[in-house]
């Protein structure tokens, strides 16, 4: 039960992370849209995974296609790096640390 219930409550906060995340990268890239000269910096990040499950990486890749400015490309067979396009890098290493630390970090709460 108190599992069930911690499950929950990290699931509500995946979700207020994804609305948030939803919401900045809307605004970013409707500005570098909107604006006369881009912003737009792209490139090709290889997260590595904490995740393993098919599922977790699953809903990782999923979050990250569905927030404005990123996707998920594809997964190593050894399930060790994810890779993404992400439409502004100013850093790299900022870059895969808002990933495993907001998104990934919150999967993993999860299914603990």
């Amino acid at each position: 039960m108190r599992r069930t219930l911690r499950a929950i409550v990290k699931g509500i906060e995946l979700i207020g992370l994804f609305g948030y995340e939803l919401v900045a990268s809307s605004l970013r890239v409707a500005h570098d849209v909107l604006t006369p000269q881009s912003l737009a910096k792209p490139g090709i990040v290889a997260i590595p995974l904490d995740v393993r499950s098919d599922f977790g990486i699953t809903v990782l890749a999923n979050l990250i296609s569905l927030t404005p400015g990123s996707l998920a490309l594809d997964v190593t067979a050894d399930r060790q790096r994810l890779f993404v396009h992400v439409m502004f890098i100013d850093d790299l290493d900022a870059v895969r640390h808002a990933i495993k630390n907001g998104f990934e970090r919150r999967i993993l709460e999860i299914a603990e």
